[in-house]
């Protein structure tokens, strides 16, 4: 009897003895997203290198420029990046803003004494060189690393500014376009009915009209503009994602938290901004990446057609025009088209990862793994 009263007392302090599983943290939805965002290889290094290149398209001015960044003269230092100085500040004879590709400048800022401070690449977006030793488009060569377009332009600065135009309205683009279609989906799906009925007949309306026509139009009444061609690509491009957010407000707002969120008086903004919207950003997020490629190719086609951005101003879709008038200038739509490619198969790779991240089959399947 003593023995079997000894070991039930022993148990308690054998299974005490034993040391307790650590608890696992649990994670929120969005960052277990973003881990099996980065298990996919592909997409999650094609954010990297796609936002590598934004960044350093940004500091476009600080990469590839006519100016130097920092100039030591006579003992005095000039900073011609920032600020515009005379010829005759260098020993030149005009008063005209200085010309850094000029030779004659550039021996005065290589004398004894005298220094400067380039850019990687010494041209700029509109500059020149009046001085090249070859015709226009000239060749890749070791003053212009990929050659220079018809206009004597180097064809790298107009790489690095056109990519980061193309970039910058495309982001511009996307944000309106899914502030449209997030704002018209979830009053159409939340409402419903015939308020429903009236934004239908309206969508199919509004996008059975030519938008290459109106653009047409409006590029021979107004003068071309980034933003007068980011506003007429804005009211057409809202149109997609509204109807998947309406599609998902119409599955949440049947949801058992919406029907207690009216039972407790919670009134309808609330209800769509705190327990539906963030419930149906799912398509939102996944259809982002695919936006940007719209985007960047409808201003490059708009370019191509004369129909995009004012002259002037650095653009893929210009460049690509220019290659096609100049058959034997083979570097100005190779280079063009290697570089459009690339971020459209950057983007597309991420849209793939994140539509894989974010959807709940796979996901079940990821986690378990």
């Amino acid at each position: 009897m003593s023995s079997s009263t000894d070991s039930l007392k022993a148990r308690p302090a054998a299974a005490s003895a034993e040391p307790a599983l650590p608890l696992q943290a649990s994670l929120s939805p969005a960052r277990r997203a973003w881990q099996r965002f980065k298990r996919n290889r592909l997409g999650y290094w094609s954010l990297v290198v796609f936002c590598a290149m934004v960044l350093l398209s940004l500091g476009a001015e600080l990469l590839s420029n006519d100016r130097p960044i920092v100039v030591q003269y006579q003992g005095q230092t000039y900073w011609p990046l920032w600020n515009d100085y005379p010829e005759t500040t260098f020993g030149g004879d005009f008063d005209a803003s200085t010309d850094y590709l000029d030779p004659f400048i550039r021996e005065r800022l290589a004398a004894p004494g005298n220094w400067a401070i380039y850019t990687p690449n010494r041209y700029g977006a509109q500059s020149i060189n009046y001085f090249a030793q070859l015709p226009n488009p000239a060749p890749p060569s070791a003053a212009n690393w990929l050659g220079t377009d018809d206009r004597g332009r180097d064809l790298l600065a107009q790489l690095i500014y056109g990519f980061r135009v193309s970039v910058l309205f495309a982001l511009a683009l996307t944000v309106t376009g899914v502030a449209l279609g997030v704002l018209t989906g979830a009053i159409q799906g939340f409402f419903g009915g015939k308020t429903d009925l009236a934004f239908q007949r309206f969508i199919e309306i509004w996008g059975s009209m030519p938008e290459l026509y109106l653009l047409i139009i409006f590029s021979a009444l107004f003068s071309p503009s980034i933003a007068l061609l980011l506003v007429l690509l804005s009211l057409f491009g809202w149109m997609g994602l509204s109807d998947y957010v309406r599609a998902e407000f119409l599955r949440n707002r049947q949801l058992d938290y919406v029907k207690a969120a009216r039972a407790l008086g919670v009134g309808n903004g609330p209800i769509i901004w705190r327990h539906i919207l963030p419930n149906s950003l799912t398509p939102v997020v996944t259809f982002l990446p695919f936006r940007m490629s719209a985007a960047i190719l409808a201003l490059t086609s708009l370019d191509f057609l004369g129909l995009g951005v004012p002259p002037g101003t650095p653009s893929l879709g210009e460049l690509l025009s220019q290659g096609k008038n100049s058959i034997d200038a083979w570097w100005i739509s190779l280079s063009t088209f290697a570089v459009l490619v690339s971020t459209l198969l950057l983007l597309t790779f991420m849209g793939d990862a994140l539509r894989d991240a974010l959807d709940p089959r796979k996901a079940q399947v990821s986690d378990k793994v």
